[in-house]
C-alpha cells in the first residue's frame, strides 16, 4: 500500500484558511485560571509559581487561611485585569504590523516579477545586439585579412585598368606594380637601418589587434580581455591550450603560430645584428677612440722592420699605440704581425681594415689625435706608389677637424717628392727610399763599414739624434757645449732665429736664447748637461787627408734613379774613374733614359760611363766582364722587378753568387787577418769560404728588398753587406718620432755638406797612445770634425757614444774613428 505523507503547511498558508476569530484563538494566550471554595478565581501565567493553586490534601490537617479585606482584593483583581488587556493590545498590534509587511512583501514580489519580465526582455536584445557586432567584428577582420591578399594578386591588373579607364593605349611596358613595391621596400630596408625593426614591430601590433579582433568575435570575454589575451598567445604560443570552443582555438592557433613567425623573424635580426657587430669587430670596421698614437697608412713590406723600430722608441715610456690602416683583412694583418719575431715591448698595435683614401675611414681611426702619420709606399712600381701616395695626402688634407701631427710619407722617385710638398706643404715630410737606399750603397762602396754605422744611427737599439733645449747652456760656446755632456755627443745646433740646423757649427759658436742642441744619445732621458772635464792639450799628428785615386766601379742591374747615383759619384770620385753599367737596357735606351731623367752625360768630368748589355743571371754573360778589376761591385734592384720583391731579390742573390764564384777561380787566395776574421766559422772546403776568400780588394754590396732575405745573405757573409728595406723603416720611424730629424739626414746623405765619414786613428792619436775619448774629440776640432765613435782593431761592430768617455784607453793606428766632416 502506498504510504501518503501528511502534507506540511506552513503556519503562514494554515493562517490564511482559519477565520478570524481562530486567529484570535490562535494568537491570544492561553492563561489557566483557578477557583476557590469562596468562589474568587485566580490566572496563572506560567512564570510566577507562588500563584499556583494548592491542592488540599485530605491527609493533612487543613490551615487556616488568612482572610482578606475587600480593598486588597480589589487591588489584586485591577491588577490582573490591566496585565491581561496589555497583553491583548500588544498582540492586536503586532498581528496589524505583520499583516502590513505581508501586504508590502505582496507588493515587492509583483515588482520584481515586472522588473524581472522586462530584464529578460531588454538582455535578451543585448545579446542579439552583441552577436551581431560580434559577427561583425568577425567578418571585418577576415575581409581586412584577406583584402591585401587580393590587391597584392591583381597589383598588376590595375595598371591595365587604369589604361582602360584613360582609354590610352601604352606603348612603352612599365615596370610591373609588384616589382616596384618589392624595389621600394628593398631601398627602404637598404637606406633605413631601422626599418626593418620598425616593420616587425608594425607586424606585431597587427597581430595583436586582429587577433583580439578576431578572439573577441568567437569567444564571450570583452574587447579589452580579447586583446590582452591576443599578446599572450603572440609572447607565448603554449598559452592557448586552455581555450574552449573550436573557433576561438582556431584563432588562438592562427595567433600562435604568427607569434612563433614573428619572434623568429626577431631573433633572426637580433642574430644578423650580432653578426654583423662581431663581423665589423673582427674585420676592423669598428672606431679607434685613440690620442697621441702613431698612424700607419697602407701596407708593405716595410712594417714589420717599422713596427719593431717604432717599439723600441717607445720602450722608455711603456709602449704606445701604434695604428695600422689599409686596404687588408684585420684577421689578415694580425696573423702576419703575429708571425714577426720580435718583442713589442708594451707597444700596442690596432689594426683597422679601410682605405686611407675614404675620409669615413680616416675618422675611424682617430687621424686628428695622431701625434704622427706614416704613409706606407705600395708593393706596386714606382709610378703607381708615388702616386698612391699623393691621393693620401689629398684625403688628410681634406679632414675637417685637422690633424695636429705631422706626416711621413714614402716616396719611390726623387722626382715625385715636390708634387707631395706642394699638396701638402711644410707638414709633410718625405723618405724617398730608392734615393736613400741609392746614396747608402755609394757610400758604402766608397767607405766599407759606413753601412753598419748608418744602422746603430737609424735605428732606435743603439744611439740616435735627438734635438732638446737646454736653457742651463745659454752662453756657451760649441767647443765647451761638445764636452758637457757624460752620456751623449753634441753635433748640431737648431738655431732660434730661423730654425735652421747647423751640422758641425764652429767652435767659437756661442748659444744664444731658445738654441737647441742636436745630439746623439742612446735615448732622450738618459743624458743631461753635467760639469766641464778636464781636458789635455797636447800634441798630436796633424796629418792632411789622403789624395783621392780614380775608382773602377761595376753597377750591375738598373735602377729609375740611377741618374741621381751618377750625380752622387761624379762629386765624390776623384777624376778618371770609370763607372761600369751592366744590365739588360740597350745603349742607346739608356742615354736616351739617363738625358730625360735630366743627366748631362757630356758634362761629366770625374767619372768615364761604360755600357755593357747583358743578363746579370747568365753566367757567360758575367765572365766577358772583368771583375777582378773592379774596386766596387753595386747589385741593384732591377727596376723590371720592383712589383715583386721575391723576384727581385732572387735575382739579387743568383747575380751575388755567380760574381764570388768567378772572382774565387780568377784571383788568388790571400790569407789576411780581416779576411780570416771574416771567414771564422766555415770549414775549408765549404763554397762559402772560397768566395769569402776570392777578393781582398773587390768590396760588394748587394740591395736585398726583403729584410729576412738579408738575414740570410749577412750570415753567410758572402757579401760584404747588404742594403735592405730595413734601412728605409728605420729612416721612416726616426722622422716619425721627430720630423726636424729629417733635414739632418738629408744633409748627411747629400752628396755635398756634411757627411759621416771613418777616419784612421792616425789622424788624431799616435801608436799605443793612452788618452780619453773627450781628448780625442777636442783634437778632431783642429780638423772641424765631430767624433761620435770608434772601432777598434779586431772588433766587428763600431762603438757609437761611448759611456764612459773620461776613462784612458790605448789606442793603435789600427783603430777607426766615426766623424761627422765637412
Amino acid at each position: 500500500m502506498p504510504i501518503h505523507t501528511p502534507r506540511r503547511t506552513s503556519l503562514f498558508q494554515r493562517s490564511k484558511t482559519l477565520p478570524t476569530n481562530s486567529y484570535r484563538r490562535f494568537t491570544s494566550p492561553v492563561i489557566p485560571t483557578f477557583r476557590y471554595d469562596d468562589g474568587d478565581t485566580v490566572s496563572y501565567d506560567g512564570d510566577d509559581s507562588s500563584n499556583l493553586p494548592t491542592v488540599p490534601n485530605p491527609e493533612e490537617k487543613p490551615v487556616p487561611v488568612p482572610s482578606q479585606s475587600p480593598s486588597q482584593r480589589i487591588t489584586r483583581l485591577w491588577t490582573q485585569f490591566s496585565l491581561t488587556h496589555c497583553l491583548k493590545f500588544i498582540c492586536s498590534c503586532s498581528f496589524t504590523y505583520v499583516m502590513f509587511l505581508r501586504s508590502k512583501v505582496s507588493r515587492l514580489e509583483a515588482e520584481n516579477i515586472i522588473l524581472l519580465t522586462r530584464c529578460n526582455s531588454s538582455s535578451d536584445n543585448n545579446e542579439m545586439e552583441e552577436t551581431n557586432s560580434r559577427a561583425v567584428v568577425f567578418f571585418s577582420v577576415i575581409i581586412t585579412f584577406v583584402l591585401p591578399f587580393l590587391l597584392y594578386m591583381y597589383l598588376d591588373d590595375l595598371s591595365h585598368v587604369k589604361n582602360l579607364l584613360r582609354r590610352t593605349n601604352q606603348k612603352k611596358e612599365d615596370v610591373p606594380l609588384k616589382k616596384r613595391l618589392a624595389y621600394s621596400l628593398d631601398v627602404c630596408f637598404s637606406v633605413y637601418p631601422y626599418a626593418k625593426l620598425l616593420a616587425l614591430l608594425l607586424a606585431t601590433v597587427v597581430l595583436i589587434v586582429y587577433g583580439g579582433l578576431a578572439l573577441y568575435a568567437v569567444s564571450d570575454c570583452g574587447v579589452d580581455e580579447a586583446l590582452w589575451l591576443s599578446w599572450t598567445f603572440v609572447a607565448d604560443s603554449g598559452s592557448h591550450a586552455d581555450r574552449v570552443g573550436v573557433g576561438a582555438r582556431i584563432v588562438s592557433v592562427a595567433i600562435s603560430a604568427g607569434g612563433m613567425l614573428i619572434f623568429a623573424t626577431m631573433l633572426g635580426l637580433i642574430s644578423d645584428a650580432i653578426s654583423k657587430m662581431v663581423d665589423s669587430l673582427r674585420k676592423g670596421k669598428s672606431e679607434v677612440l685613440e690620442s697621441n698614437h702613431i698612424l700607419i697608412l697602407g701596407w708593405s713590406d716595410k712594417l714589420g722592420s717599422l713596427l719593431k723600430q717604432l717599439a723600441i722608441a717607445n720602450k722608455s715610456i711603456g709602449g704606445g699605440v701604434v695604428v695600422v690602416l689599409a686596404e687588408r683583412d684585420k684577421e689578415e694583418m694580425e696573423t702576419d704581425i703575429a708571425k714577426f719575431e720580435f718583442d713589442l715591448m708594451g707597444t700596442s698595435v690596432i689594426c683597422r681594415s679601410g682605405s686611407p683614401l675614404i675620409l669615413a675611414d680616416l675618422k675611424k681611426v682617430s687621424v686628428s689625435n695622431a701625434r704622427a702619420i706614416i704613409v706606407l709606399g705600395s708593393d706596386e712600381n714606382a709610378d703607381q706608389s708615388d702616386a698612391r701616395a699623393l691621393r693620401v695626402v689629398l684625403s688628410l688634407t681634406g679632414v675637417k677637424e685637422g690633424w695636429k701631427g705631422h706626416v711621413v710619407v714614402e716616396m719611390c722617385d726623387l722626382d715625385n717628392e715636390p708634387l707631395v710638398k706642394l699638396v701638402g706643404g711644410e707638414r709633410i715630410e718625405t723618405v724617398v727610399a730608392h734615393d736613400v737606399i741609392g746614396r747608402l750603397m755609394i757610400q758604402c762602396a766608397l767607405q766599407p763599414g759606413l753601412a753598419q754605422i748608418w744602422e746603430d744611427i737609424l735605428g732606435f737599439e743603439n744611439a740616435e739624434f735627438y734635438i732638446k733645449k737646454w736653457p742651463q747652456l745659454d752662453g756657451y760656446c760649441f767647443e765647451d757645449v761638445l764636452i758637457s755632456f757624460p752620456n751623449a755627443i753634441p753635433c748640431g745646433v737648431k738655431v732660434a732665429a730661423d730654425g735652421k740646423i747647423v751640422l758641425n757649427p764652429s767652435d767659437d759658436y756661442v748659444l744664444k736664447e731658445g738654441d737647441e742642441i742636436l745630439v746623439i744619445a742612446e735615448d732622450d732621458d738618459t743624458y743631461a748637461p753635467g760639469s766641464l772635464p778636464e781636458v789635455r792639450m797636447c800634441h798630436f799628428p796633424k796629418m792632411q787627408d789622403p789624395p783621392k785615386y780614380p775608382e773602377k766601379i761595376l753597377f750591375c742591374g738598373w735602377r729609375r734613379d740611377i741618374d741621381d747615383m751618377i750625380k752622387v759619384l761624379e762629386a765624390l770620385l776623384a777624376p778618371g774613374s770609370e763607372l761600369w753599367m751592366f744590365n739588360e737596357v740597350p745603349d742607346q735606351e739608356r742615354e736616351k733614359k739617363l738625358t730625360d731623367a735630366g743627366l748631362n752625360i757630356s758634362k761629366l768630368v770625374n767619372i768615364k760611363l761604360v755600357h755593357r748589355q747583358g743578363n746579370a743571371v747568365i753566367r757567360r754573360h758575367l765572365e766577358s766582364l772583368p771583375l777582378e778589376t773592379f774596386d766596387s761591385i753595386l747589385i741593384l734592384a732591377e727596376q723590371s722587378l720592383e712589383n715583386s720583391i721575391v723576384h727581385s731579390d732572387s735575382r739579387s742573390l743568383a747575380t751575388l753568387l755567380l760574381i764570388r764564384d768567378i772572382q774565387s777561380k780568377r784571383l788568388p787566395y790571400k790569407d789576411s787577418k780581416s779576411s780570416a776574421l771574416r771567414i771564422s766559422g766555415f770549414p775549408n772546403c765549404c763554397w762559402i769560404r772560397k768566395m769569402q776568400q776570392a777578393s781582398d780588394k773587390s768590396i760588394v754590396i748587394s740591395e736585398i728588398l726583403d729584410s729576412r732575405t738579408k738575414n740570410l745573405v749577412s750570415v753567410s757573409r758572402i757579401s760584404d753587406y747588404v742594403l735592405s728595406n730595413e734601412l728605409v723603416s728605420m729612416a721612416l720611424a726616426m722622422v716619425a718620432e721627430d720630423k726636424q730629424i729629417n733635414r739632418v739626414l738629408k744633409e748627411l746623405f747629400a752628396e755635398k755638406g756634411n757627411e759621416l765619414c771613418i777616419r784612421p786613428a792616425e789622424f788624431y792619436i799616435y801608436d799605443q797612445e793612452e788618452v780619453c775619448f773627450y781628448d780625442i774629440m777636442r783634437r778632431a776640432r783642429q780638423r772641424q770634425e765631430v767624433i761620435i765613435g770608434y772601432r777598434l782593431a779586431g772588433m766587428e761592430q763600431a762603438v757609437i757614444n761611448p759611456t764612459d768617455k773620461s776613462k784612458l784607453t790605448k789606442w793603435s793606428l789600427d783603430d777607426v774613428f766615426v766623424v761627422i766632416s765637412q
